[in-house]
């Protein structure tokens, strides 16, 4: 399970909690401009936009979770069981796994204009990056600085969203998180007025005015409570202030580890919560049990070069002590 989202102050800011209850490998990587991206059935990419996200390298290939490119363009692919369905899209489309979709699209495109253009021609293809790693049910959010659409591979086909809210979880399909966005419309950050006539009622302590916003860990759930909070998101328009506000709404949504149980016995925890500024490619990110956010830059040098660049997350407590 996982939220997506995107958030606009001064600088349009993406990321995601990546809801897991394993670890894969991850670490922050940089494949810069000139690293050779192959794929299945197309022409290898050998000069493309440079990107940073979290990915596992497997075999020298970057399978990425989330990235945003050099231009600005933002990708993640979210769990999306039961519904995901391989192969989708044109018979005579061009075939790409769903482990070469982000590397395709951001390496290829700048807005999400052209990233919608592009779509309209692929077949997603149920092919593994290996035989031992089967090819993950996703669906995949993708936005750049004026616009956000939801990608949802379908047993009827490729269907594509606008998404309005700027938030994307797991199941149901995102056309029932718009509708079920409905049931909340009364939801608000002040306190409520008295709508019961002559009976002398009164708020009895601050935040009422957003009861019946759900607080479980569902993704129907976690949708209604992210669009909630960065909606009425206040905080200065400035990079500190911003990139802290993004944390503190994906943390309103966070796993705590013993609160989901998967079926297999094992604890669904937020496994690392990330940042990106989209206009500096600048990628922030915290870990379950490191809550110190650390920063890796999308510099003008690491952008150049034909080897990945990568960072070990730091992912034990960071406390400063006086």
């Amino acid at each position: 399970m996982c939220t997506s989202l995107t958030l606009t102050t001064a600088d349009t800011y993406f990321g995601r909690n990546l809801d897991l209850e394993y670890e894969f490998g991850q670490q922050v990587v940089i494949t810069p401009r000139d690293f050779v991206l192959t794929f299945k059935e197309r022409r290898p990419l050998e000069h493309h936009y440079a990107m940073i996200g979290m990915a596992a390298v497997a075999a020298g290939y970057p399978l990425y979770a989330e990235a945003v490119n050099e231009a600005g363009l933002y990708m993640a692919g979210l769990n999306f069981p039961g519904n995901a369905c391989y192969p989708c899209g044109p018979e005579g489309g061009k075939g790409l796994a769903p482990y070469e979709l982000i590397p395709w699209l951001l390496g290829s495109c700048t807005t999400v204009d052209q990233v919608e253009e592009q779509l309209k021609g692929v077949r997603i293809l149920e092919e593994p990056f290996l035989p031992s790693m089967p090819s993950a049910p996703l669906h995949w959010h993708i936005a750049d600085a004026s616009r956000v659409i939801v990608a949802e591979p379908m047993a009827e086909g490729l269907n594509l969203y606008e998404d309005p809210v700027g938030v994307l979880t797991n199941n149901p399909t995102f056309a029932f998180h718009l509708t079920n966005l409905n049931h909340y419309m009364g939801l608000s950050a002040s306190q409520p007025s008295n709508r019961f006539g002559a009976l002398p009622l009164y708020p009895v302590g601050q935040g009422m005015g957003g009861m019946g916003l759900p607080g479980d860990n569902s993704p129907a759930s976690r949708f209604v409570r992210a669009a909630f909070y960065k909606w009425n998101s206040m905080c200065e328009p400035e990079e500190l202030s911003s990139v802290s506000q993004f944390f503190h709404i994906l943390d309103s949504v966070a796993m705590v580890r013993g609160g989901v149980a998967t079926p297999e016995g094992r604890w669904d925890i937020t496994a690392y919560s990330c940042c990106i500024n989209g206009r500096t490619g600048t990628y922030y990110y915290k870990t379950y049990d490191n809550s110190q956010i650390t920063a890796v830059e999308l510099t003008a040098g690491r952008r150049e070069g034909t080897a990945l660049h990568c960072w070990p997350l730091v992912s034990g407590q960071q406390i400063r002590r006086e």
